[in-house]
C-alpha cells in the first residue's frame, strides 16, 4: 500500500466526534435488528429447505443493511480514533466502493420489496398486472441478480473515481462523500454524481408508484365491500400491509431527501447539514427493518420469543 496524504491534512473534526457519538447506538441497534431478520430467515430455510420470494428479498435486504451499518460505523470509528489510516492507499478506495455497493443494494432491495407487496396485494384486472402477479416469483431472482450486478457496477465506478482523486486535496470527512474531494466539478465528478442521482431517483419513483397503486387498490376494495354490504377477512391484512407501506414511504422519502442533500453538499462536508443527513440516514435501515419485523407474523413471533430470553439473561447478570 502506498501513502499519498501528508499527515497534517487529515485531522479529527468536531463533526466526526458528534457523528460517532450519535451513530454508534443507532448502528448497533440497526445491526442487531437486521441480523435478527437474517438469522430467523436462515433458521426457517434450515427447516423448510426453501425460500419464498418475500423471504429472498428480505434476506438480501437484511444482509445489505447489516453490512452497510457495519461499514459506515467502522469508517466513523477509524476517522475519529485513527484518522491516519486514511493516508494509505487503498483504504479510501475500499471504503468508498464498499459503502456504495451496500447502500445501492439497500435502496434497490427496499424498492423491490415495496413493488413486490404492491403486485401481491393490489387487485387490478389489467393483463400486464395479472401477468406480473403470476410471474413475480420467477422474476424476483432475476431482479435480485440485477440488483447485485448494478451495485457492483457502481462499486467499481466509486473505486475508480476515488483512485483518481485520492491524491488530491482530500477534505471529505463523511463516508457518503469519501470519494468526492475538493476539486472542480469537471468530467470526473459530474458523471458519477449523475449516475448516483439517477439510481436514487429511479428507486424512489418505483416506491411512489407502488404506494399509490396500493392506496388506490385498497380504496376501491373498501368501496366494493361497502356496496355489497359484506365483510372480508383479508381487509385486516390489507390495512396492516398499507400501514407498513405508508410508514416505509415516509421514512424512505426522508432518506431520499438526505441522499439528495449529500450530493448537493458533496464538496462542503463540514456543513452541519451533512452531519444531520448522515444521522437521519442511519434511521432508515433500522426503523424500516423494525417495521418489517412487526408487520411479518413469523418475524414478530420470533421477536416476542427472543425478548423474554434477552430480558432473563440481563436480569441474571
Amino acid at each position: 500500500m502506498e501513502a499519498c496524504y501528508p499527515q497534517d491534512k487529515f485531522n479529527t473534526t468536531l463533526y466526526d466526534a458528534i457523528a460517532m457519538v450519535i451513530i454508534t447506538p443507532q448502528a448497533f441497534a440497526g445491526m442487531w435488528i437486521n441480523a435478527f431478520i437474517v438469522s430467523v430467515l436462515c433458521g426457517t430455510w434450515l427447516k423448510k429447505k426453501t425460500f419464498n420470494s418475500n423471504e429472498k428479498i428480505l434476506l438480501v435486504l437484511g444482509c445489505s443493511r447489516f453490512c452497510y451499518l457495519c461499514t459506515t460505523w467502522i469508517y466513523y470509528f477509524l476517522s475519529a480514533i485513527y484518522p491516519w489510516c486514511f493516508y494509505v492507499q487503498p483504504t479510501p478506495q475500499l471504503f468508498s466502493a464498499t459503502y456504495t455497493f451496500f447502500n445501492c443494494s439497500n435502496l434497490w432491495a427496499s424498492a423491490f420489496l415495496c413493488v413486490f407487496y404492491c403486485i401481491k396485494i393490489a387487485t387490478f384486472r389489467h393483463i400486464f398486472f395479472i401477468y406480473l402477479k403470476v410471474k413475480i416469483d420467477r422474476i424476483v431472482p432475476w431482479l435480485l441478480l440485477g440488483l447485485l450486478l448494478s451495485s457492483l457496477f457502481l462499486c467499481i465506478l466509486a473505486y475508480d473515481f476515488t483512485d483518481k482523486t485520492c491524491c488530491q486535496n482530500l477534505t471529505s470527512s463523511s463516508l457518503g462523500n469519501l470519494w468526492v474531494s475538493s476539486v472542480r466539478m469537471d468530467e470526473h465528478i459530474f458523471p458519477i454524481l449523475l449516475i448516483i442521482g439517477l439510481v436514487f431517483s429511479t428507486s424512489f419513483m418505483a416506491v411512489i408508484f407502488s404506494v399509490l397503486l396500493l392506496l388506490f387498490s385498497l380504496w376501491r376494495h373498501k368501496l366494493k365491500m361497502q356496496t355489497n354490504s359484506m365483510k372480508d377477512l383479508s381487509m385486516d391484512a390489507h390495512i396492516k400491509a398499507m400501514k407498513s407501506i405508508l410508514s416505509f414511504f415516509f421514512i424512505y422519502s426522508i432518506n431520499f431527501i438526505c441522499l439528495v442533500l449529500m450530493l448537493i453538499y458533496a464538496t462542503n462536508t463540514e456543513n452541519p447539514v451533512v452531519v444531520l443527513t448522515v444521522i437521519l440516514q442511519y434511521v432508515f435501515p433500522s426503523v424500516h427493518s423494525l417495521i418489517l419485523i412487526l408487520s411479518n407474523p413469523r418475524l414478530e413471533k420470533a421477536l416476542l420469543r427472543t425478548l423474554p430470553c434477552v430480558k432473563g439473561k440481563v436480569c441474571m447478570k
